[in-house]
């Protein structure tokens, strides 16, 4: 009855529109009164700041600002124009490059909706003026926006990984292959896309323009062997990489002369506001938690399931339809918050690593962020290209089937992205 109590507050919370993390906390606080009655509240401002000062958390924070100071210093502009250069040549070459540098982004901010925000303001005028149709232009930055959550560093894997007790850096390794194989089955997709509508290549092969834009952009392949070099040389830890992230972005902002005392005002504002959103989220959580913890949710759930079967490749197709539901209707940040505390008992029990689950978690939230009505991602893509969303996804379902297999390979064929942590970790 009491977990009925919760999620009937939490649904009529979010059904008038109120925000989720402040739902959550809401909803949790009326049913631990009406368990344990108004003592409880002592507690609750005590739980929640306990939540959210954990050390690896305060990682968020600095990459979203590091991603905030690359996009108002001309370094998105310097990577798309290497990009060019190097596949620009290609059919549909301007797709190819929005899906290239979106990898390379990737590999500094963290941050799905920061990396289709800086990417598709520029991208996307430049594909409609090509011949791209809006929806299209919407498609290709929205989906290769979501590597930025899969290849390291991740921000929705550094919260899976606060919450599920394992390794970030692990996580981070796990990464690589799924990144990297989802951006280039994208790119081989683009380009039948483009050979059948006859797209145009960007700009003719030329190494002299290589070379000049490599230049250009020289400092700017510094940051990811600061961040990734520094956490898997073991020097650093990845919240103190993060830190190392915005000195460095503002280091080469500074040399490059396209940033000022503005600009940076302006990218710590959004960088407090995406922070807010997502700490509060975390605080609420760690209520929520007791609660679950009380009453034993997690266990009696893994009770159930494992009553039904044993077979954890059938649990994991259940736990991927559940998560792909989910997704639907909640952020990245608040479907792991959610669900991780809920089902890791029965990810433990079955033997699962919980390295390679928090990829298929990732991997479904890559999904989530492209499927209406919430879709994040692509609500910022949209809002770029002027073009509506469930117009957009019509033509997106090649790019979300392109996901979803990654996650089906990820899921059925553990290899693929445990293989770097098998070799590096043990």
């Amino acid at each position: 009855m009491i977990v009925l109590l919760l999620f009937s507050v939490l649904i009529f919370l979010l059904f008038i529109n109120i925000p989720i993390a402040i739902s959550i906390a809401v909803a949790t606080v009326v049913v631990m009164v009406a368990k344990t009655g108004p003592q409880y509240l002592v507690n609750t401002a005590l739980a929640m700041y306990n939540g959210a000062k954990s050390f690896p958390l305060i990682a968020i924070p600095l990459f979203i600002l590091a991603g905030a100071i690359m996009n108002s210093s001309g370094i998105s502009r310097r990577l798309i124009a290497f990009a060019s250069a190097c596949v620009g040549f290609i059919k549909g070459g301007l797709s190819m490059v929005t899906i290239a540098t979106s990898m390379f982004f990737a590999e500094i901010s963290g941050s799905a909706v920061a990396d289709a925000s800086a990417l598709g303001s520029i991208l996307i005028p430049a594909m409609k003026n090509k011949g791209y149709s809006p929806a299209y232009a919407a498609s290709v930055v929205s989906s290769a926006s979501s590597l930025a959550i899969i290849i390291p560093p991740s921000i929705p894997m550094i919260l899976y990984a606060v919450i599920a007790g394992c390794s970030v850096e692990q996580l981070f390794v796990a990464g690589f292959v799924p990144g990297f194989l989802g951006g280039f089955l994208m790119m081989a997709v683009s380009y039948i896309y483009a050979k059948r509508k006859n797209l145009p290549i960007e700009e003719s092969f030329n190494i002299k323009n290589i070379k000049r834009t490599a230049k250009e952009a020289g400092l700017t392949f510094i940051l990811p062997i600061i961040i990734l070099g520094g956490i898997f040389g073991g020097f650093v830890t990845a919240t103190e990489a993060a830190g190392l992230a915005v000195f460095a972005s503002l280091g080469i902002a500074y040399l490059y002369k396209e940033f000022n005392l503005k600009q940076f005002f302006d990218s710590t504002v959004e960088g407090g506001s995406q922070t807010a959103t997502v700490m509060l989220l975390v605080a609420s959580s760690m209520l929520l938690g007791e609660f679950l913890t009380m009453e034993q949710i997690p266990q009696k759930i893994a009770s159930s399931l494992t009553t039904l079967t044993q077979n954890k490749y059938l649990i994991l197709a259940i736990l991927n339809v559940f998560l792909f539901i989910i997704g639907f209707f909640l952020h990245s940040a608040a479907a792991i918050i959610l669900v991780v505390p809920v089902v890791m008992p029965l990810i433990n029990s079955l033997g699962i690593d919980p390295v390679h689950f928090g990829i298929i978690v990732t991997l479904n939230l890559a999904i989530g962020q492209q499927t209406p009505p919430v879709a994040s991602v692509l609500a910022v893509a949209c809002s770029i290209a002027k073009v509506d969303m469930w117009t957009a996804t019509k033509v997106n379902i090649i790019f979300i089937s392109v996901l979803i297999f990654i996650l089906l390979l990820c899921t059925y064929v553990p290899i693929v992205p445990m293989s770097l942590v098998e070799y590096f970790y043990r």
